[in-house]
């Protein structure tokens, strides 16, 4: 039952709001004025408050601007016996959702705290999916070798430096530039992420910088790129050592002049991005081969980290198997599995080639096949399947 705090000097005003609003189903406190609500909003939890803006002590105006610092995104519906344009737009600007002159329309008071709740919902629904997919960008482990990378993360996140990040396949290094992203002054803006070894070398020039109708056969319609979709946020160029040498010439370009401009366009447009960059190669020797440009690479490592593998951080395979094991079975809809000491020990003595992203495959796997628990025998069965070339992974 969504509760609701009306703050009115009137009390006629208040009554019957609270009697309508009742009758509708919603909890419904009353306060005779500014500083009684405030105290009852601190004191309690709400999904509205309905404020009069002309009352004793302290006014409606001030009761919205206390309410919006403590709860940014608490509705507020500001009322008034003496409502007039400039009145409204002052109280809008300050964080309020609604404005509504006396007298009351109830009808319109009704719709206006439906709207309301439906926002609720949303920003609720909204922070809930930020809190999953933080979780599943979530950096687990406390080894040295980790806590290294989790600290360079904190002091640069902040920063607008550009970043490469190194690492073997499966280590995570897309979770490192999640990580940078969500800590950063560009954390609203958008994560725009770019498979460079997933693209064709002559189709990633169109997929970075977008192309203009008709600017060559396929072009039947105006495209946007990467870098303008990423405006205000971050790109991440993910397999940047698979990058053709001509798309390499145009990233640096932009990277140096902050515009970009579409295939079968002159015009420049000037993006607003954070860059950050990974790949599983050996940069120095892809430069001393001349498939990587070097002045792209200065570039690009203002910063760089590199990412241990798996077993280069053994110690964290319990963390990180009762991360895996958790998330996989909520994914599931089950209860987590014990994993007992043996199933660790045997997890351990594993070499693993595919790091953190077969690691969780074979948690996946064993939890999948497994009963109630998950043990040292279970490991060694399932840990390494039989191929189809009828030899162990």
């Amino acid at each position: 039952m969504p509760k609701i705090l009306v703050i009115d000097d009137e009390k006629a005003i208040r009554n019957t709001l609270k009697e309508v609003l009742e009758y509708e189903n919603h909890e419904v406190d009353i306060a005779e004025d500014g500083t009684a609500g405030l105290k009852m909003f601190d004191a309690s939890s709400y999904e509205i408050v309905l404020c009069d803006i002309k009352m004793p002590k302290v006014d409606g105006l001030e009761v919205l601007t206390r309410i919006v610092e403590s709860d940014p995104d608490m509705p507020v519906v500001m009322i008034s016996g003496h409502g007039n344009i400039d009145t409204a737009v002052e109280a809008i600007k300050k964080g309020a959702f609604d404005f509504i002159e006396k007298p009351l329309d109830l009808n319109r008071v009704l719709i206006t705290i439906r709207n309301a709740l439906d926002k609720s919902t949303l920003v609720s629904q909204t922070k809930n999916l930020r809190k999953k997919v933080s979780k599943k960008f979530e950096i687990v482990g406390e080894s040295p070798a980790i806590m290294r990378v989790k600290e360079m993360i904190d002091r640069i996140a902040p920063t607008e430096a550009r970043v490469l990040i190194t690492g073997d396949n499966g280590t995570g290094k897309e979770l490192v530039a999640h990580q940078i992203h969500e800590k950063s002054q560009r954390a609203k803006g958008p994560f725009v992420e770019v498979n460079c070894a997933a693209i064709p070398s002559e189709l990633i020039e169109s997929e970075l910088f977008g192309h203009e109708k008709g600017s060559f056969t396929s072009a039947i319609k105006q495209r946007i790129g990467k870098f303008e979709q990423a405006c205000g946020g971050t790109i991440f160029l993910d397999e940047i050592g698979d990058m053709s040498l001509p798309a390499q010439a145009k990233v640096l370009r932009a990277l140096q002049e902050s515009r970009i401009s579409r295939v079968g366009s002159d015009k420049n447009i000037k993006v607003d991005v954070r860059v950050i960059a990974a790949t599983n190669k050996n940069i120095a020797h892809e430069i001393e081969s001349k498939r990587f440009r070097e002045d792209l690479y200065h570039r690009l490592s203002v910063i760089l980290i590199h990412v241990p593998t798996l077993n280069e951080r053994i110690e964290d395979i319990p963390l990180l198997a009762d991360h895996f094991n958790n998330l996989i079975c909520s994914e599931y809809g089950m209860s987590s599995k014990k994993i007992t000491d043996d199933a660790i020990k045997e997890l351990k003595s594993i070499e693993w080639t595919g790091n953190i992203r077969e690691f969780r495959n074979v948690l996946e796997r064993l939890i999948i096949l497994c009963r109630n628990e998950i043990t040292g025998k279970d490991v060694k069965t399932y840990a390494r399947p039989v191929m189809a070339t009828g030899k162990e992974s």
